[in-house]
This record gives structure tokens, C-alpha cells and sequence, in this order.
């Protein structure tokens, strides 16, 4: 049976990402638990099971409430930051939902956060805020070393690996991505179909990683026209991949 995927809007740029077949549903990162009981409600479906990626409220929030109506498991990281009662999963462990005859496997991606892990499925990655269409999370907690890193094994995924992050942010990257390397012509195409899109009220998500290996400077950073984009905003030379992604991470933060 084949599974649809659907994003339940929440806050002002969230998506809760929301696997369901006929019966049963998997939400990823459940931030705001009555528009998910909303959405459950409305279709008749029956929550099997939770998938946390990193410990913000925005995408925590919800899941005590919904564990406790539904009686269903919640895979995260181990952060005791996260509520719940939790089934803690790691690097490269598989998480399997009977339900929906799905399987994951848990890739750990640091930088947003220290804890923060992916949910891989065949062809379907749920990132958090690790990777975003054309951009990437903030770097809270983690090193440059360690989000480029995450990047990196992102970045080893299948080009045609549907991309769904949580976050509505596809237009502020594009302006980024735009200023950074305003010769890449293929970002004005992408951005045809973005507006397109958005004119539609249509998500922009999922993106595809080989969009992502083409369009996204933050996976990029060895490439020599991304590096002096960054070299010359800061007027600084940087000798590593890392230290390209810190400087980019950092114009991005202030632009």
C-alpha cells in the first residue's frame, strides 16, 4: 500500500511532515499536538508512532500530549531535553513501523544541535533543521567540523532523495544562495518554480538532494566560486571546507 506524505502546517513556518496509509499515521517532529489531533480526527487515522529529530520546542511540544492519547512510541535522540517516554535511538540504528511497513534508518547529524539525528527511508530523508532547501539550521550548539561533517554524509545521499525539512525558508535561502553566487543560472530557474509554487499556496518541501548538491551553497563549501564569494564578504581567506562553512554560516546569520 502506498504511503502518502503530507506537511500539517504549524506555528508561523513549520511543517510537521505526516506519513499515513489508510489507517495509520507517523508524524516527525510534532511541535503543536492539536493541529496534529486536528488532522488524525479529520482522516480517521490512528497515531502508530513519533519521530524527533532534535530537542527545540517547535518540534517537541506536541508529542507528550499525543503519546499519551494515542499510547504510541517516540523515537529520538538521547537528550534528556526532550519529554516523553522515549525510545532513544542512535547512529545508524533502524527504526521500524509495523503499521506502516516502514523503516528508517537514524543518521547522526550534529551541528543545529548536538543530539540532532535524520530518519532515512529508501529514498525519503526527514532532517529537522539539519538541511533546508537551499540553506541549513543555525549552528546552536554544535562546531563547524561537526555540521560540515553532517553535511557531508548528507550530501553522499542518492540525487533523486526527497529532502523534508521543517521549515518554510526555501524564498530567505534563495535570497542568500542568490547573493552568493549570483552567476549560477540554475538558481533562476529554480526560482521560477518556486514562485510558482508559493502563487499556488502549494509547499515548496520536499526539495531533492540533487537539487540541494546543485543549488546549496552550504553544500558547497570546497567549491572555489562559493569560497571566494566568502573570502571576499569578509575579507578573510579560509584554508578548510569547515572554515568556509563557518564564515558562510555566520553571513547567513546576519543577512
Amino acid at each position: 500500500m502506498k504511503i502518502k506524505i503530507h506537511p500539517i502546517p504549524a506555528f508561523s513556518d513549520n511543517y510537521i511532515w505526516t506519513l499515513q496509509n489508510q489507517s495509520h499515521a507517523v508524524v516527525v517532529d510534532p511541535g503543536d499536538a492539536t493541529a496534529v489531533t486536528s488532522y488524525l480526527n479529520n482522516h480517521n487515522l490512528n497515531l502508530a508512532a513519533i519521530l524527533i529529530t532534535h530537542h527545540h520546542y517547535d518540534h517537541v511540544d506536541g508529542l507528550v500530549e499525543l503519546q499519551t492519547q494515542w499510547d504510541c512510541p517516540v523515537f529520538a535522540p538521547k537528550d534528556e531535553r526532550i519529554p516523553g517516554n522515549l525510545t532513544v535511538v542512535s547512529d545508524k540504528a533502524s527504526v521500524k513501523i509495523e503499521q506502516l511497513k516502514l523503516k528508517f534508518k537514524v543518521l547522526f547529524t550534529p551541528g543545529h544541535t548536538l543530539t540532532h539525528i535524520c530518519y532515512l527511508n529508501k529514498d525519503m530523508l526527514f532532517c529537522g533543521d539539519t538541511l533546508f532547501s537551499l540553506g541549513c539550521g543555525r549552528m546552536f550548539e554544535g562546531t563547524a567540523e561537526q555540521f560540515s561533517s553532517s553535511l557531508n554524509q548528507l550530501k553522499q545521499l542518492n540525487d533523486d532523495t526527497k529532502v523534508y525539512c521543517t521549515h518554510e525558508y526555501t524564498e530567505s535561502n534563495w535570497r542568500f544562495a542568490q547573493e552568493v553566487n549570483p552567476k549560477n543560472q540554475k538558481l533562476n530557474t529554480f526560482k521560477t518554480l518556486l514562485d510558482e509554487k508559493r502563487k499556488q499556496g502549494l509547499p515548496s518541501l520536499p526539495s531533492t538532494m540533487a537539487v540541494e548538491k546543485s543549488l546549496n551553497p552550504f553544500l558547497n563549501c570546497s567549491d572555489p566560486t562559493i569560497v571566494s564569494a566568502v573570502s571576499g564578504h569578509f575579507n578573510q581567506q579560509p584554508n578548510t571546507a569547515s572554515e568556509t562553512f563557518a564564515l558562510l554560516r555566520h553571513w547567513k546569520d546576519n543577512f
